[in-house]
């Protein structure tokens, strides 16, 4: 019985490295060095040009305004912040590695992530694992594991990855600066290194992710794109100034959640802001609701921005006019964001209704590398919409794990449809039930027979539990009908498979006593 697993199952996806974010997507400053000196000094002209063409009603021009900024921003937090398991246990932890490690974790988890998705997620991982030593001595398949569900799949992986390295080489000591941390640890980018820095080690570096970028568009009026390198610079400076030497790790939890829970991207809640007196926005609309009911003609949209030489390089550009009925909103401008790209998978659920031990389905793992890497999936291969290639690539990728099968009994259920960053794809659901008692000793590497009870607390996707849900709802003797976001099925149920004992000699459990353990087999 071969097992090759050479050909890609399902589309796969590059996890960027260090891929940063908070509810957001984080922005980077840094820039491709220049290959030639003639590139280099070319580049230094465009940012001397650049600079001279940002007006100073875009910046902090005296030390009174930010020290405003600051103690307005820290009072309000002290008052109003929300009570969150990684800032009491950071807030109560007196060793610094542990309180590092309590950041850590959470600013990863935090990455393209809702905090009230992660509150638990977070509490259970440092309830396993408290201490960087205990992480770094769990198996990559415990940490899939308690990530399923969570998303972006790498986070959890370089997060061990980063344990590891600080126990075996660094002796089990974090670094404690935000250039250390970010030269040192994988997978460990400009923000998260910044946020650890300062909340865990005090060190006065400001840190900018979507929240913050958000409320410094707005005080200082950058209506620019906020993704270009160019302004992207602009911001981690002014996060840089505005950061309080005093109380930075607060400073920057502060600004973070003045954007999460005031400053938010639709409906801002201004009227509560702490800093509104200095909000270069909050003046623009003032300004243009006098000018609306005095029925004065309107003001140009740089009234008070006046650069040096040219278009200033943090105002909107002409052709992006201000909406009166966005207010504040106005900033910062939405970048265009390409489309998903459309894949589509085709997979099965192949499972033994009387095995030994009880009912049993088969998962095969995925590459170690990619989209999903190491997670567990019903057997899968990409596809093309057509149906018959899909089902005989499909058949052929089933047989390559337990041998032949008849073509008539794999059934089509439905589809799902699952978005990933920049993936939109589409699983064509298959199933297939096999009606045999006698069991086989052997399961090729890479391929796991589990119960139901196994499969729900696997290191499986989001994406497969939707797929095993229309599997379910399917099922001969199942309640079919109950209707699920982006899960579609066929209205007709699939027939019990008859004639299947052909089949029995391939399909078995994979422990001769009918009890499977998702941890102890081999990799």
């Amino acid at each position: 019985m071969k097992k090759p697993r050479t050909a890609v199952r399902s589309c796969r996806q590059k996890q960027a490295s260090g891929h940063e974010g908070r509810e957001k997507q984080v922005l980077s400053s840094s820039q491709v060095k220049p290959s030639t000196p003639d590139a280099g000094l070319a580049r230094r002209q465009k940012e001397v040009v650049l600079r001279a063409s940002v007006s100073p009603y875009h910046l902090f021009r005296d030390t009174a305004e930010v020290t405003v900024f600051r103690e307005n921003l820290l009072s309000w937090y002290d008052r109003e912040k929300r009570d969150l398991p990684w800032r009491r246990r950071a807030e109560g932890e007196v060793d610094p590695d542990r309180r590092a490690y309590a950041v850590w974790v959470s600013e990863v988890m935090l990455q393209q992530t809702q905090v009230a998705t992660v509150i638990d997620y977070y509490t259970r991982w440092m309830q396993k694992w408290p201490t960087l030593q205990d992480l770094a001595s769990a198996s990559l398949e415990e940490v899939n594991q308690l990530w399923a569900g969570l998303g972006y799949y790498s986070r959890g992986r370089r997060l061990q990855e980063g344990a590891q390295k600080v126990v075996e080489e660094l002796g089990g000591h974090v670094p404690h600066t935000a250039e250390t941390l970010q030269k040192l640890l994988p997978g460990v980018g400009r923000y998260t290194a910044g946020a650890i820095a300062s909340i865990a080690f005090g060190q006065a570096t400001g840190v900018v992710d979507g929240n913050v970028v958000r409320v410094l568009c707005r005080v200082r009026a950058i209506g620019a794109d906020s993704g270009s390198t160019f302004v992207s610079q602009q911001l981690w400076s002014l996060a840089q100034q505005l950061v309080d030497p005093a109380r930075p790790g607060d400073f920057n939890q502060a600004a973070m959640e003045l954007g999460a829970t005031v400053c938010t991207p639709q409906h801002p809640r201004c009227s509560q802001c702490p800093v509104q007196s200095v909000c270069r926005a909050h003046q623009r609309v003032e300004r243009e609701q006098l000018v609306a009911s005095q029925s004065l003609p309107g003001s140009p949209d740089v009234e008070e921005c006046a650069p040096s030489a040219g278009q200033c390089q943090l105002c909107a550009p002409p052709t992006e006019p201000w909406d009166q009925t966005l207010g504040v909103a106005n900033f910062p401008r939405k970048a265009s964001r390409r489309p998903p790209r459309e894949e589509c998978s085709a997979t099965c659920v192949l499972e033994q209704p009387r095995a030994l031990g009880g009912a049993r389905i088969l998962l095969v793992q995925r590459p170690k590398s990619g989209l999903l890497a190491g997670l567990w999936e019903f057997p899968s291969v990409t596809a093309e919409p057509s149906g018959q290639c899909q089902r005989e690539a499909l058949l052929r990728e089933l047989q390559s794990w337990v041998g032949p099968l008849p073509a008539t009994h794999l059934q089509h259920l439905g589809q799902v449809v699952h978005t990933f960053s920049h993936i939109k794809l589409t699983y064509q659901v298959y199933g297939l039930a096999l009606e045999g008692q006698i069991p086989v000793t052997i399961t090729p590497p890479g391929a796991r027979w589990l119960t139901r009870e196994e499969f729900h607390t696997a290191a499986v996707s989001t994406a497969m539990k939707k797929v095993f849900r229309v599997y379910e709802g399917q099922r001969p003797g199942t309640c079919k009908g109950s209707k699920r976001s982006q899960v579609s099925a066929p209205s007709t149920q699939r027939k019990p498979s008859p004639g299947q004992q052909v089949l029995d000699s391939f399909f078995r459990p994979h422990h001769p006593t009918g009890v499977s353990s998702l941890n102890s087999m081999a990799q």
